[in-house]
């Protein structure tokens, strides 16, 4: 690319921002966001500075779009917040959260209301309305109802090695921290899944599915060992 080439181009990428400027979008730098002729922004929608969008992307209105986000063929609902984060060919719907640092892969169908929050990643995956992964988890090949709460690093175990599985999580379900769903499983409505456990077996209605190995204290233990003595050295 010579230096003529490139004038054009960035030239053409202002023009696009001024227009969206026009029709109510703010910017926090106008020349700081990338942003392809395809996509349609509403009024009222804030876009930070390292934005990229490309391809067929619509925002709706009243959103933010936070700084360093890439968003590709995909479609964003009113009053949706994505902080640094990556969605491609995906939907999210009004009201969301996502990110920062989410990662939102194609196939992902978020609801109204939900909150995919940091170190999230979702892949060929829904989310019912007012559903919540708040932090360090995956879900894979799965679908997720309404308000389902998912704890800090859940983990939808899709894959085999050969092969990738889907699990279901009803209405209103609630999956402890640190579990691990071995697809393919069902958890049904307003069941709960204890911290800690891995879920090989579809859960009931209503019901605590618990499988942890029992714990035990070994009174004594550091002092047996001498462990104390060797950090002091």
């Amino acid at each position: 690319m010579n230096l003529q080439e490139y004038e054009a181009i960035e030239k053409k990428r202002l023009e696009i921002n001024l227009k969206h400027m026009e029709n109510g979008v703010r910017f926090i730098d106008l020349k700081a966001a990338y942003i392809d002729e395809t996509v349609q922004i509403g009024a009222g929608t804030t876009i930070y500075p390292c934005v990229v969008l490309e391809g067929n992307v619509t925002i709706g209105e009243d959103c933010v779009i936070g700084q360093n986000s890439r968003i590709v063929d995909s479609s964003i609902g009113d009053g949706v917040t994505v902080q640094s984060s990556v969605i491609l060919e995906s939907k999210v719907g009004s009201k969301t959260s996502v990110g920062p640092f989410a990662y939102l892969r194609p196939g992902s169908d978020i609801g109204s209301g939900c909150k995919v929050g940091d170190f999230v990643e979702v892949k060929n995956s829904s989310m019912g309305d007012g559903a919540k992964a708040s932090h360090l988890t995956y879900i894979g090949d799965s679908d997720v109802g309404k308000n389902v709460n998912l704890g800090c690093g859940v983990v939808f175990v899709n894959y085999d090695g050969s092969q990738k599985y889907r699990s279901v999580v009803k209405d209103g379900a609630f999956i402890g921290c640190n579990s691990n769903l071995v697809s393919p499983v069902v958890v049904e409505e307003g069941a709960y899944v204890a911290a800690g456990s891995t879920v090989t077996q579809d859960v009931p209605g209503g019901a605590l599915y618990v499988a942890r190995s029992k714990g035990r204290t070994l009174e004594g233990w550091v002092e047996k060992r001498g462990i104390l003595n060797k950090k002091r050295k």
